[in-house]
């Protein structure tokens, strides 16, 4: 009997994961455009699973070609370039990393604010560039004790970053499209209600369309002066404009962001900005957590095609 075939869509899955996928289907892929097209004329039918990530788009004309498919199991968080309403329409099982990176994302989160808040990057500037030595002053930055840390969004990973943030002694509010029941915090049903609320703004919702500029100018501003943004979700849920142009003027204090809208190639006035800490969509990026979550890309496949 031969080994279920999957398609591998991901470059990202580690070299140990990926010897366990080879070890236990017949891999194929990634594969450039026209070299997937000929595979999916040839074995499109005999495809039962995918490993893929939030970076490359499955869109419905590509499943289309994949009539036997059964389980899409993704490398990451985020599922906003899947064509999920396709799969479900098709019965076709989903799985994404969400619950095993959750705490690596917080950690990176909770990072980000104190980096911002508290001029860690002028900080190293100040010393490296011999300002300290040569008896020059530093600016004060912001406390985060007591600060009211607002969460748009509070899944696995809003929930990971509440509970840091507690313990870090931070006023804790939410936002979601519905309210949690149980969620004993306090609830805003917009975004722009949350930043009114806030000091610091952590957008951990997805991505995605419907998700477009959903912190937009009026959002930012709200913050004000002293507020900081944090963003560990994507890229377009944040009106990037209308960001940098509040960071530019003094309307919001300061931002520290792991994802950017057209990335990697992040607009050059970032790069300007005293205000601001940037990353390069690393989050999830540890040895450990990378690992985990290639053994659940794994794990799911083998469960969804192996099961006795």
């Amino acid at each position: 009997m031969h080994p279920p075939e999957i398609l591998v869509l991901t470059s990202m899955i580690q070299p140990a994961e990926r010897a366990a996928l080879d070890a236990i289907f017949t891999t194929h892929g990634p594969l450039g455009s026209a070299a997937l097209d000929a595979l999916l004329a040839a074995r499109g039918d005999r495809i039962l699973g995918i490993a893929t990530s939030g970076r490359e788009l499955l869109d419905s004309a590509l499943l289309a070609k994949l009539p036997a498919l059964r389980i899409v199991a993704c490398f990451s968080a985020g599922i906003d370039r899947i064509d999920t309403a396709a799969l479900a329409a098709r019965g076709i099982a989903l799985t994404n990393t969400s619950a095993v990176l959750a705490e690596e994302v917080a950690d990176l989160a909770m990072a980000l604010a104190v980096m911002a808040r508290r001029r860690l990057v002028a900080a190293d500037a100040h010393v490296r560039s011999g300002a300290w030595a040569s008896g020059q002053g530093f600016a004060f930055g912001r406390s985060l004790q007591g600060a009211r840390m607002g969460l748009l969004g509070f899944g696995h990973i809003g929930a990971a970053i509440a509970r840091r943030a507690a313990a870090a002694g931070l006023a804790l509010r939410y936002c979601t499209r519905t309210q949690r029941p149980g969620l004993d915090l306090p609830f805003h049903a917009t975004p722009l209600a949350l930043a009114q609320d806030s000091d610091i703004l952590v957008v951990a919702t997805t991505g995605g369309a419907a998700n477009r500029n959903l912190v937009d100018e009026a959002t930012l501003r709200a913050l004000g002066p002293h507020g900081t943004l944090v963003n560990i979700a994507r890229g377009e849920v944040v009106e990037e404009a209308a960001l940098l142009a509040a960071l530019a003027d003094g309307g919001l204090g300061s931002a520290g962001l792991d994802v950017f809208l057209n990335e990697p190639k992040v607009d050059p006035r970032f790069a300007a900005l005293p205000n601001v800490v940037l990353a390069p969509h690393i989050a999830s990026a540890t040895v450990e957590t990378r690992s985990a979550m290639g053994a659940h890309v794994v794990q799911s496949l083998r469960a969804a095609l192996l099961a006795a």
